[in-house]
């Protein structure tokens, strides 16, 4: 049975190290779907206020289409996308700052920062903007514009993003100072696509770790701890000689599967308090309900009658129904989470393996224990009965 298992659990293995080194492979603008229903060249991850950047240039045309999703500080706050040709910072941006007006709809204007003194005014800026528009939703603002850069403007770009928490009068107040916002801006290859942060990309880095630490937690437990626990259970316990110690290894699966799964969950958790601007509803959802069937399932292993007691029947059949649908929401789970961590297609294509694998080690065990089982009733039914048997097959009469 333990080398069965071998070669799937080197494959996952090779996946879950993966995501640890490659974080390049877990850019969530990658998974995201616009709704301006617009291709883009490039998307970044900007490596603050949860910010992300997707763009295309056309060098003949000298325009720039990029759309700019942040989650503003507060619900009726702004959000800012700018291109600095002067400079790194915040003076000299020229920006595009997006907004509810007055009327309660969203709007885009142009403004030329040229001093820290509030307020701002609007004005013309650097670059001539063909359209742009701003839509609200899910806690998000989306900025979408297309600039005309001034000719033989130079396709290495200083760029600089914000987000704020009010605006009064028609008048974007001024932001934050916190690292955060300090640290919002950095410089764009608009030809290759590449980028690079103008401040520490320290917490970038460390919410792609968590990001690929929840991812492996998850994928660890639910997608391979528990369906192992589940084989063990169905299939071991047909071999007398397995028992008990088939009960012990499925206990300790499920519960080592629940351990870090919860510890999964939990990061899961924090990842999204701290990620205003996106819900992965679906995920999440599924998430909160693994968590509560599971703890259900637990609590199981203290109620379990003795087998012959009335009630054994129905524990049964709750406890193996519990244990089937927590299956099929952890694996539908670990999918949808591939699908936002957006790992290389090599590795979801190994976790597939992985499950394929599993999948044909359930059928072979089925049909061996369904032969084992067919076996020992075809021996019940020819086996004599002692005492009432003249020992070729007749039943003697009995005694009078």
């Amino acid at each position: 049975m333990a080398s069965s298992f071998a070669k799937p659990l080197l494959i996952l293995s090779a996946l879950l190290l993966s995501l640890l080194i490659s974080p390049s492979q877990s850019a969530t603008c990658s998974s995201q779907t616009l709704s301006n229903n617009k291709l883009y060249a490039h998307c970044n991850d900007l490596p603050s206020l949860d910010s992300y950047l997707h763009y295309s240039y056309d060098p003949v045309q000298s325009t720039l289409s990029v759309a700019f999703i942040a989650p503003p500080a507060k619900p009726n706050g702004w959000i800012a996308w700018a291109i600095n040709p002067t400079g790194s910072g915040m003076l000299g941006a020229q920006s595009l700052i997006a907004f509810r007006n007055s009327a309660g709809q969203m709007t885009v204007k142009t403004y030329n920062i040229t001093s820290y003194a509030p307020p701002i005014k609007e004005s013309k800026v650097w670059f001539s903007v063909k359209d742009a528009t701003a839509e609200y939703s899910g806690n998000v603002i989306r900025l979408f514009a297309t600039l005309v850069l001034p000719e033989k403007a130079n396709t290495s770009l200083n760029h600089v993003w914000q987000v704020g928490a009010s605006v009064t009068n028609g008048v974007p107040d001024k932001h934050d100072f916190s690292p955060a916002n300090l640290n919002a801006k950095g410089s764009l290859d608009l030809l290759s696509g590449q980028s690079s942060s103008g401040g520490s990309s320290s917490s970038s880095d460390s919410r792609v770790k968590r990001k690929n630490i929840h991812g492996i937690l998850n994928v660890v437990s639910w997608g391979l701890l528990f369906p192992i626990g589940i084989i063990i259970a169905r299939y071991l316990r047909t071999f007398p000689s397995a028992d008990p110690l088939w009960f012990y290894l499925h206990a300790s699966c499920q519960l080592s599967a629940y351990v870090i799964g919860v510890a999964g969950w939990g990061t899961g958790l924090k990842l999204g308090s701290e990620s205003k601007g996106f819900q992965y509803t679906g995920h999440r959802n599924i998430g909160i309900a693994l968590f509560a069937l599971a703890t259900v399932q637990i609590f199981a292993l203290f109620l379990r009658p003795q087998k012959d007691h009335k009630y054994r029947f129905y524990w049964n059949i709750y406890h193996h129904g519990l244990g089937y649908a927590i299956l099929v929401l952890s694996i539908v789970n670990v999918f949808k989470g591939m699908d936002i961590l957006s790992p290389a297609k090599k590795w979801k294509h190994a976790y597939i393996t992985v499950l394929i694998a599993l999948a044909a080690i359930a059928v072979l065990l089925e049909a061996i224990t369904w032969v084992v089982v067919m076996r020992r009733k075809s021996n019940k039914s020819t086996k004599p009965y002692d005492g009432f048997s003249d020992g070729q097959g007749r039943q003697l009469p009995l005694s009078s």
